[in-house]
């Protein structure tokens, strides 16, 4: 028979399933704007129905229903949305980073300017022009050596900036190998949990949530691949090994260099760092050391004019001759200061380097500390002892070292894996800042389209785990009145019984 109380129990299972519900909408409006939160929801079924008791089968027609039970709370998740997003996010990490570091080599730079590189060159060359006028001015020679210390000057202060982005991008690779850790600690600690509380048949929603969490911030430094298994997430880059469970392999700098190298690190953050200090970083240093350098000392031929005495010869020469001559330096020496004394080398490096670059370029001391060493001079006169004594108001050298402007130098990068050739100093620097903007350019839009289909994949992420407070007021109001349904049902059911156990069995009293 069935039982007196049966519609109690069905009532309270009605009551308790539509107050988890409760809870649960409570839960994620409190979390709609918790970073990493997916929306949970209460999975209700029927109840296990139960037949009428009877001796041999049934004695009433159909099964009984026993109300609502809820079997789980899950939460909203779609593990194909969060591996797109960890794809994209790689690409927005590098693209990130290479974009912000071409933007700042722009702004070290800073061509077209009245204080770049361009216009100081301009001025040492217009410096050798003035001079050409008037050799023998003290006024055009010392503002010559002062556009040759500025020009020097201006090469090094590029290259120490130069230097100092690469020596901070290697220190915030470090960074990135700490913060990573940090993260593959938590996630493995996560793994742990989770794997206790679901052990025991409850679902750690919550704790799933700050685990995708930290993994989707760990794909923004470096490129994962994401396998759940018995033990939680196995996390790996490239071929390498992050996370097991409870395991972790700690990243160091030297480490993510190496999987760089192999091509396990393919995007990701430290992925953006490496190529912007090993590729554009370096790039534009190598171009810059290579102009210094071909500035001193690289080959181009220029026309000595007749009458020319060149050093360490004892006649005029008879006729215009075409020569080739090792940079500013090379064509320095071929003339006379105005002490009498033979040219030296115009350019020459610090102590302490190996040769002439970015970093090393000054003005020879000699000159720098005696203007009058300035050689302009071409001609000369011999006496009977073949003692030359050089003209001093012959321009015929600073007139040459004016039109250099226009000469096509020999540019040899070979030694850096680049090609030989042939062009003006100005055009070769307009080249090396037209690839820095177009470099810039292009990162910057990678970056924009990256950084939109990175939008795209997270809203579609968020149509489907993020909390709706639209939606969720209406599952408020929805299970509120299954509540008081459940409620009212619970009383109307009291009622009978009172009426039955107070109000009856009367007769005969």
């Amino acid at each position: 028979m069935r039982s007196t109380f049966h519609s109690l129990e069905t009532a309270k299972r009605s009551l308790f399933t539509q107050q988890a519900a409760l809870n649960t909408v409570g839960h994620n409006i409190a979390n709609a704007n918790t970073e990493g939160f997916s929306r949970q929801k209460v999975n209700m079924i029927a109840a296990r129905p139960i037949e009428a008791y009877g001796l041999q089968r049934s004695t009433a027609p159909g099964q009984l229903g026993t109300g609502v039970e809820y079997t789980s709370i899950t939460r909203i998740r779609n593990s194909f949305l969060d591996t797109q997003y960890r794809e994209q996010n790689k690409g927005v990490g590098s693209l990130s980073i290479q974009a912000d570091t071409l933007s700042k080599l722009e702004q070290i730079v800073n061509e077209p300017s009245d204080t770049g590189i361009r216009t100081v060159l301009e001025n040492f060359w217009n410096a050798w022009s003035d001079l050409s006028k008037n050799p023998e001015n003290v006024t055009g020679r010392e503002i010559l050596r002062e556009t040759s210390k500025a020009l020097a000057d201006s090469f090094n202060e590029l290259s120490r900036q130069l230097s100092q982005m690469s020596t901070d991008l290697t220190t915030n690779i470090e960074n990135k190998a700490a913060e990573a850790n940090s993260l593959l600690q938590t996630i493995s600690s996560l793994n742990d949990e989770i794997r206790k509380i679901e052990s025991i048949g409850d679902n750690a929603n919550d704790l799933r949530d700050q685990r995708d969490l930290m993994t989707d911030k760990l794909s923004k430094i470096v490129n994962i691949n994401v396998v759940e298994g018995a033990t939680g997430y196995s996390i790996t880059m490239g071929n390498v090994n992050l996370v097991d469970g409870g395991d972790i392999t700690p990243l160091t700098s030297g480490a993510l260099e190496t999987a760089f190298a192999t091509g396990a690190l393919t995007g990701g953050e430290v992925h953006g760092m490496i190529v912007s200090r090993d590729v554009n970083v370096a790039g534009l240093s190598k171009s810059l050391d290579t102009l210094a350098n071909t500035l001193a000392n690289g080959e181009f031929q220029i026309t000595i004019p007749k009458g020319s005495l060149l050093p360490g010869t004892t006649t005029e020469t008879t006729a215009d001759q075409i020569v080739t001559v090792k940079g500013i330096n090379g064509l320095h020496k071929l003339g006379y200061a105005l002490d009498g004394s033979v040219g030296e080398d115009f350019f020459t490096f610090k102590s302490g380097a190996n040769g002439i670059t970015a970093a090393s370029i000054q003005l020879n001391p000699t000159i720098d500390s005696d203007s009058n060493k300035i050689a302009t001079s071409l001609r000369g006169t011999i006496d009977g002892g073949g003692v030359v004594t050089p003209i001093k108001g012959n321009n015929g050298l600073a007139l040459i070292m004016a039109e250099l402007k226009e000469v096509n130098f020999t540019f040899d990068e070979s030694a850096s894996g680049g090609s030989v050739t042939n062009a003006t100093v100005n055009d070769f620097y307009s080249a090396t800042v037209g690839t820095l903007g177009v470099k810039s350019q292009e990162a910057s839009r990678l970056y924009t389209n990256t950084q939109a289909q990175l939008e795209q994949v997270e809203g579609n992420r968020q149509s489907v785990s993020g909390v709706s407070l639209d939606e969720e007021m209406s599952d408020l109001i929805k299970y509120q009145y299954g509540y008081s349904a459940a409620a009212r049902f619970m009383t109307t059911f009291d009622e009978l019984l009172d009426k039955l156990i107070n109000g009856t069995g009367t007769v005969g009293r």
